[in-house]
């Protein structure tokens, strides 16, 4: 039956989705040499996570100023296109499996009426329609993080670097291929989804 086979497709397919955006932590680490020595931190790593509340993310730098240090925050909050692509993944991650199971032991119930089909096209076209926009809202959210998380744009942002006699550089960049991935799946599902309103009007 290719229409539990795509389901099950659909509900293999968000289980990545969600998976690889909803467990993601990342680190950068950057240093801060202070013109004293002494007082440089050569290794500061800074960890941010999902849903990626980062003007709630902080990490503690040398103030170059004997031995005081200041709190540096990130900038933005991406909580709501990371949480709204997770929310879409773990719906239609119980719908596809319901509608699975469905297809495979209540065939004729569905066919009854024609119902079962009616109203598997109308929840698969909404599905379809939130895969676009939430794939599209969690690709422009990412970029966004990516770009928060910047090691040299945080540096840019931090008061201490605005002194010559002081240097900040970028040690390390976030590994940020998992929430790539995400992305892909997301808009996978939506192809999938589209495919599948085809076998429902068929």
């Amino acid at each position: 039956e290719p229409l539990g086979f795509v389901k099950l497709l659909e509900w293999f397919f968000s289980i990545f989705a969600f998976a690889t955006c909803g467990s993601y932590t990342g680190e950068f680490r950057l240093s801060v040499e202070c013109a004293n020595k002494s007082e440089s931190d050569l290794s500061i790593d800074v960890e941010f996570s999902y849903p990626f509340r980062l003007h709630q993310v902080y990490f503690d730098v040398p103030a170059c100023k004997g031995h005081e240090t200041e709190k540096v925050f990130l900038v933005g909050d991406y909580s709501s296109s990371a949480e709204f692509f997770v929310t879409i993944a773990v719906f239609a991650f119980l719908y596809s499996l319901a509608a699975a199971v469905v297809y495979v032991f209540m065939q004729d119930k569905y066919r009854e009426n024609n119902r079962g089909p009616m109203i598997d096209f109308v929840v698969t076209a909404v599905f379809t329609f939130m895969w676009l926009v939430s794939s599209c809202a969690w690709a422009k959210g990412l970029s966004d993080v990516k770009m928060a998380t910047d090691p040299d744009k945080v540096i840019e942002g931090m008061k201490v670097c605005e002194e010559k006699a002081n240097t900040c550089k970028e040690i390390r960049e976030a590994i940020t291929s998992g929430l790539n991935t995400s992305v892909v799946f997301g808009f996978l599902n939506l192809v999938l989804w589209l495919g599948n309103l085809w076998f429902i009007f068929k």
